[in-house]
Parts: structure tokens; C-alpha cells; sequence
């Protein structure tokens, strides 16, 4: 199933510039280990040492979080636009 996937800003070094990417899986999960096969050293920044996806890093499927859909387990289908987000922080008190 392919899906379009936006890449933010900080993560573009590793797809050669490119703020969208078209990938296939049918699940997060998938998805994410179709990123690392394509764009090396995406998967280390996204997900943590156990293979979860990092606190900071929200991932939306057609913008809903999938924190409150099945997590990784969140399936795809095709045409579907995955967002991964970066938490920001910062500012001024």
C-alpha cells in the first residue's frame, strides 16, 4: 500500500532534501522500517532503543495521532498521508 509520508525539516538531511516521500506498508510500524530500508538512519531518530516511537515525535494518519489510534499497529491504506511531527519546545517564560 502506498502512502505519502511528510518529512519534517530536521529529518530531511537523511531523504536528500525531500519534504514528502511515497512509501509502502500496512501498518506505522511497517512504514517506519520501510523509511530505514530508503533513507538509512531515519528509524534511530524516530523511535527509541526498544523500538517505540519517541515521546517527542508524534506521528499523525490523515491527522489523527496515532497515540489514540493502535500506536504502531495503526493500520495504512492506500493513498493514506502520514505526518511525522517533532515535538517543539521553547520560548520565552
Amino acid at each position: 500500500m502506498a502512502v505519502i509520508v511528510r518529512i519534517p525539516s530536521p529529518l530531511r538531511k537523511l531523504t536528500g532534501g525531500l519534504g514528502e516521500v511515497e512509501a509502502k506498508a500496512e501498518s506505522i510500524g511497517g512504514l517506519i522500517d520501510a523509511l530505514e530500508a530508503s533513507y538509512p538512519g531515519i528509524k534511530e531518530r524516530v523511535c527509541d532503543e526498544t523500538g517505540a516511537v519517541r515521546r517527542f515525535v508524534n506521528i499523525y494518519v490523515n491527522e489523527e495521532d496515532i497515540r489514540f489510534l493502535t500506536h504502531q499497529d495503526t493500520p495504512l491504506k492506500d493513498g493514506d498521508h502520514v505526518s511525522i511531527v517533532p515535538a517543539i519546545a521553547g520560548g520565552r517564560r
